[in-house]
């Protein structure tokens, strides 16, 4: 059995819109979509790229689940999270073109998971920025506060730009794994600047330790705990979405 928890917390520097989105949704009876978005502060209304990503990966993920519901087949993960992000890249480009969107307008990283809950094993691909966490283990992925992000390719042959996407992870036998906007790093002591923890302590109080987790809102309480009893105040937007096996 896995259980899933989630975090959405907008930055201490943000006083509108949280620009970051987070998505579950099963595609089968045993497997899992997970998604964080970030939507780039230097676009136009960013919150909206993030949480259109986010809606549309829902809509594909109930579909999915109907069509697996209707014709079980199985599909090899990796091809599967393929199609998912075919069926992304189509209804973008049909969307920006629908309400005659500017490409900064649609700016937003995207972590995109495809998890096994019964085999333990995990596609995933990071488009931009973004962490992946599992069983202690960090990937992180940085693009110089460049990302390249997906509005940018709209225009292109979804094929070509599919298979010059690098940033793959192909994950067996996990227990615990997360995925998080490029947010968890951005943690601030503004109260006591002398007892800032180190980056490397707040993840892995966010995305390893366990303690805790019995509880539904288990990420939240951790949350909690660095805002009341750290001092410590996210500065940027944060989603979190972490899966734990039992």
């Amino acid at each position: 059995m896995i259980k899933t928890y989630t975090t959405l917390n907008i930055g201490h520097f943000h006083t509108n819109y949280c620009e970051d989105f987070w998505v579950t949704s099963p595609v089968t009876k045993n497997q899992q979509l997970i998604a964080v978005t970030d939507g780039c502060t230097m676009g136009t209304e960013s919150a909206f790229a993030a949480m259109l990503l986010g809606k549309i990966l829902r809509q594909i993920a109930k579909e999915l689940y109907y069509e697996d519901f209707r014709l079980p087949s199985p599909v090899p993960l990796d091809l599967k999270l393929e199609e998912i992000l075919k069926r992304l890249f189509s209804r973008l480009k049909a969307i920006k073109n629908q309400l005659g969107l500017d490409t900064h307008e649609m700016l937003s990283t995207l972590v995109l998971g495809l998890v096994d809950e019964q085999s333990l094993q995990a596609e995933l691909i990071v488009i931009g920025d973004g962490l992946i966490c599992y069983d202690g283990n960090l990937l992180e992925f940085e693009q110089n506060d460049r990302p390249d992000y997906l509005a940018y390719h709209l225009g292109t042959d979804f094929g070509a730009w599919y298979q010059a996407q690098s940033q793959h992870v192909s994950i067996k036998d996990f227990r615990d794994l997360s995925i998080s906007t490029d947010g968890i790093f951005s943690f601030k002591n503004f109260v006591s600047p002398s007892e800032q923890k180190k980056e490397e302590e707040i993840i892995d109080f966010l995305l390893v330790n366990v303690h805790l987790s019995e509880h539904n809102n288990f990420l939240e309480r951790k949350m909690r705990f660095i805002r009341e009893r750290w001092q410590h105040e996210v500065t940027d937007d944060l989603a979190i979405v972490r899966m734990i096996t039992s």
